[in-house]
């Protein structure tokens, strides 16, 4: 079993940028494909990035890119999803989420791929 631990969250007014991490407890994170999703108000969870396992292939949702950066930090075992130019649209909740699977790159966006979950951090973008 392994548990995801997020933090980086916050309130923040539009154009802003925030770091978020995420620590896998007891196990490495180039062990495990991971991603981050994202669930708007009353909205379905949706997949904003993925790093692949092993690797440093990365996806992201197609809107996302060039704003949003995952990355992975080995020496600090944390996955990050660095985020800027921050509008009202990006309010969500913020997951991280893990695999052991190497995933193909066309199953990378699969919330259903995903073993494990962390809480969740809260990102709102509000002037």
């Amino acid at each position: 079993q392994v548990q995801l631990l997020e933090s980086g969250g916050g309130l923040v007014q539009p154009g802003a940028s925030l770091r978020l991490s995420c620590v896998p407890s007891g196990r490495a994170v180039t062990e495990h494909t991971m991603a981050w999703f994202r669930q708007p108000p009353g909205k379905d969870r949706e997949f904003v990035a993925a790093i692949k396992r092993n690797s440093h292939m990365t996806s992201y949702k197609n809107s996302l890119k060039g704003r949003f950066t995952i990355s992975r930090d080995n020496a600090k075992n944390t996955l990050y999803l660095q985020m800027n130019s921050l509008g009202p649209d990006d309010t969500a909740v913020y997951y991280c989420a893990a695999t052991p699977q190497s995933l193909i790159t066309s199953s990378l966006a699969g919330v259903r791929f995903y073993d494990y979950w962390g809480q969740g951090t809260q990102v709102t973008v509000s002037s």
